[in-house]
């Protein structure tokens, strides 16, 4: 604004000079007046034109170096766009930007069931280091989501609780690189808070009258559980039937480890056999550990999905998710490293 204040004064002066030329006699002193106020004038105006494109180039110049590299745009009321520089939000404890990970996108993950909370936290603390990028988790039996893959199901990344269906999916050519083993987990008896049937070791799940639920065949779940019965057959103490009489005592099959949980919170069966962290989930069961000579460890496995629209995405994630920042977050819902 100096340089038309300046303009602006030049001006005012000039208004004045017609009177210096009233004081002189004749017609050149009455004309000069005016002549020299248009010329002023005309100066002023041309002045200020000068400093408006100044500005507007100014202008210009700072609007191209927000919109260079590293810049986003931000939608304003009307439709327009404003362009803002790209702001990385703090990193959450664990997390660190990485712009060599790959690009980051909206990521389809199919994951086992017992991962539902920890991954709820996972989506917060990636896209704290990896702005626009999100999660849409769907959760179930392992067995069922690579089937669902298998026939066709869109999806970017695969999340299983075991190493069979991740690997099933790398022999099938339906996996975009090897399978990554990213997390590890136990194997307890969960009972319900009252504990109606009076369960105080895994000894009694063989008891007449238990009533057990379980999962189906197929589900990760079972097939650890089976192994862990096995093995307490073979404990001291425990009688040589007793994986015949456990399985006598099953009144249901659910779809996945959630479900049984859900059935144990609800006082519709008296036992089951869970993964850990979901004992850890519930405030409405109790736990009855299993010898750490029985128990089974149970690794977890991620695959890319072969056809994703976001491979390098997907396998970013599934780097990071095996890596300090993932398994920081993992850790905290009761998972072990794998």
């Amino acid at each position: 604004m100096m340089p038309s204040s300046r303009w602006e004064a030049s001006a005012s002066r000039g208004r004045r000079i017609p009177h210096a030329g009233r004081e002189r006699r004749g017609n050149a002193g009455t004309t000069r007046g005016p002549r020299l106020l248009a010329a002023l004038l005309a100066v002023a105006l041309l002045a200020a034109g000068c400093s408006a494109a100044t500005g507007a180039a100014s202008r210009a110049a700072g609007s191209s170096a927000l919109t260079g590299p590293g810049a986003t745009e931000r939608s304003v009321p009307g439709g327009s766009s404003v362009p803002t520089a790209a702001d990385t939000p703090p990193a959450s404890p664990g997390v660190s930007p990485d712009a060599s990970a790959g690009p980051t996108a909206h990521l389809t993950i199919l994951a086992a069931a017992s991962l539902v909370d920890a991954l709820a936290a996972a989506d917060s603390a990636y896209q704290a280091g990896h702005p626009g990028a999100s999660f849409t988790v769907s959760t179930g039996s392992s067995a069922a989501l690579r089937v669902q893959i298998e026939q066709g199901a869109p999806a970017d990344l695969f999340l299983s609780a075991d190493t069979a269906n991740a690997q099933a999916l790398v022999r099938e050519g339906m996996a975009d690189g090897t399978a990554v083993p990213f997390a590890g987990n136990r194997l307890t008896v969960v009972v319900p808070s009252s504990n109606p049937a009076h369960v105080r070791t895994p000894a009694d799940l063989a008891r007449p009258g238990v009533r057990i639920v379980a999962a189906g065949s197929q589900v990760p779940i079972t097939r650890y559980a089976d192994q862990v019965v096995a093995n307490l057959a073979r404990q001291p103490g425990y009688p040589a039937d007793f994986a015949a009489r456990y399985a006598a005592n099953v009144i249901s099959h659910e779809d996945d480890v959630r479900a049984v949980l859900a059935k144990i919170e609800l006082d519709e069966a008296d036992a089951a056999i869970v993964y850990v962290t979901d004992a850890a989930s519930s405030t409405h069961v109790r736990t009855i550990p299993i010898p750490d000579a029985a128990n089974v460890p149970a690794t977890y496995e991620g695959v890319v999905v072969s056809g994703s629209a976001h491979a390098r995405a997907a396998a970013a994630c599934l780097a990071w998710l095996a890596g300090p920042g993932g398994q920081a977050i993992l850790a905290r819902f009761g998972f072990l490293t794998p």
